[in-house]
């Protein structure tokens, strides 16, 4: 007996897409980065996640590049505010905050790459920017030293960000920075007097101890540093 060939399905029977908005195109590339990684998210693998054409994406997002911008946007609500509040010194709070957003792109490492080019604009980056200018108001941070410095604080962490993702793991990283600090242990005191004299210390502290004096260092300067009128 010949089998019998199944009836075509109608579309009509499938069940309904969910309608695309932006905010689920971004919900489906978070998912997607954390299956695949950030390489994996390009506006083709993501239409094939959700069952829709490229050029349908492309109603709600310019490109790859602002796509991964929104991704980090939506990972910013990660990024600890609550510490900005409290008695302790600005400075330190400051650091705190901005020790947390690092974080946050040091646990995405491709992501931390993208965010050196692709600036995120949603309300968690903006609270974000909010709470440092807030913290630099509350030190006395003039607002058109304040309006420059929190550009600076982001680029710095940024930076750091993508630069400790790209060594981690990474065993020939490992070794290049300990023949640097070989190196700078066995410089000769007559041809290098003052890596000498300082040794050890150029390369002490813990990664969180250096980034948290960078901060300061750069708030400080924030704070005494005039804008040119020119």
């Amino acid at each position: 007996m010949t089998p019998r060939t199944p009836a075509p399905r109608s579309r009509r029977d499938r069940p309904a897409k969910p309608a695309l908005t932006h905010d689920a195109i971004v919900a489906a590339a978070v998912r997607l980065m954390a299956a695949e990684g950030l390489q994996r998210v390009t506006m083709r693998r993501l239409a094939q996640e959700l069952d829709t054409g490229p050029a349908s994406l492309y109603v709600y997002v310019a490109g790859t590049a602002e796509l991964h911008a929104a991704i980090l946007a939506d990972l910013l609500g990660e990024v600890d505010l609550a510490s900005a509040a409290g008695d302790g010194d600005w400075r330190d709070r400051l650091a705190q905050v901005l020790l947390s957003y690092t974080r946050v792109l040091f646990d995405h490492p491709g992501l931390a790459h993208s965010a050196l080019v692709a600036r995120p604009s949603g309300p968690h980056y903006l609270a974000l920017v909010e709470t440092i200018l807030a913290l630099l108001h509350e030190g006395g941070v003039p607002d058109g030293q304040a309006a420059w410095g929190v550009d600076v604080l982001l680029q710095v962490a940024t930076a750091t960000a993508a630069e400790q993702s790209a060594r981690s793991g990474d065993p020939d990283a490992e070794k290049d920075h300990d023949a640097l600090v070989e190196a700078l242990g066995q410089a000769s005191s007559r041809t290098y007097p003052r890596i000498a004299a300082l040794g050890a210390d150029l390369s002490s502290g813990s990664p969180q101890q250096r980034l948290a004096w960078i901060f300061r260092a750069v708030v400080n300067g924030t704070a005494g540093t005039p804008r040119s009128a020119g």
